[in-house]
């Protein structure tokens, strides 16, 4: 039961569009806070409360370089678990637009 309750946990953090947004952004690679920021429209303590989400669900890892602190993505599996959703849904929707003919 404990695992499920991780996995849950990892899937609602991912679930959050502003979430969801900044992990694609860390696709990328490594950003701090500062330059995440440019890329949203609210503070940056709405940000940080968002980025610790991440990292408390194991997601996210953080590292301090000088006064910034920088975000990266923590495993390989979640950049295969978005990719792998990304590809079901691309499926999803030819399959539809081809219904549609």
């Amino acid at each position: 039961m404990v695992i499920d309750d991780f996995q849950i946990k990892v899937f609602k953090a991912l679930g959050h569009p502003v979430r969801f947004a900044i992990v694609k952004k860390l696709l990328e690679g490594e950003r701090c806070v500062c330059q995440l920021q440019e890329d949203v429209d609210f503070s940056q303590s709405n940000l940080s409360q968002h980025l610790k989400i991440l990292k408390n669900s194991g997601i996210l890892s953080s590292e301090k370089k000088g006064l910034n602190v920088h975000y990266k993505i923590k495993r390989d599996e979640i950049v295969e678990v978005i990719n792998l959703v990304e590809s079901f849904v691309k499926k999803d929707v030819l399959e539809m637009a081809e219904g549609m003919k």
